[in-house]
């Protein structure tokens, strides 16, 4: 497999690094590294949602600890970017309630209007498709999340109106 490499440009503002600050003083001092992963969506979000070495071993570089034990973290959970994505994150969720009530074809759908296949980003970068394991709300599926918000029920309908309001720039992504 090849591996690309992208460039970031790492930005630890006064304001990142107060609320990463912020984040440690809720730990004994012996447990600052419980905190990692509060701030590595911290320091993603400031980052366009991405985290590259440079800035994994930043992080590393704040608490103290190597490299490799920030790379483990960021490489098992998929909500950690390791490369630039899409601005608009369709995440469907392939568990079997999801599944059973259509998801995988409300998945092609997505990317055939799109013209991308699953985990790769729109030429545009507006927008890229992932599959993800569950999220948690069966009773609502088929489902995706949005940023922080979960799209429930979904329809060719509502994936159609989804696509046009983040075309419009009128999705809210983050609870604020």
């Amino acid at each position: 497999m090849e591996r690309t490499y992208h460039k970031q440009e790492i930005n630890m503002t006064e304001a990142l690094m107060s609320r990463i600050n912020e984040l440690i003083s809720h730990y004994p001092e012996n447990k600052r590294k419980s905190a990692l992963l509060p701030i590595l969506h911290e320091v993603q979000d400031a980052h366009e949602n991405w985290l590259s070495i440079e800035l994994m071993n930043k992080v590393a570089e704040i608490f103290l600890i190597k490299p490799i034990e920030v790379y483990e973290v960021v490489s098992f959970y998929t909500m950690y970017n390791q490369r630039p994505i899409g601005k608009y994150m369709f995440e469907f969720c392939q568990t079997s309630p999801c599944c059973l009530n259509g998801v995988e074809d409300l998945m092609d759908y997505t990317c055939e209007k799109l013209g991308v296949k699953v985990g790769e980003t729109t030429q545009d970068g507006l927008f890229e498709v992932r599959g993800v394991e569950c999220l948690g709300a069966c009773g609502y599926a088929p489902m995706m999340q949005l940023g922080d918000f979960y799209k429930e029920h979904l329809t060719v309908a509502k994936i159609d109106q989804l696509i046009e309001d983040c075309k419009n720039d009128t999705i809210v992504l983050h609870d604020t």
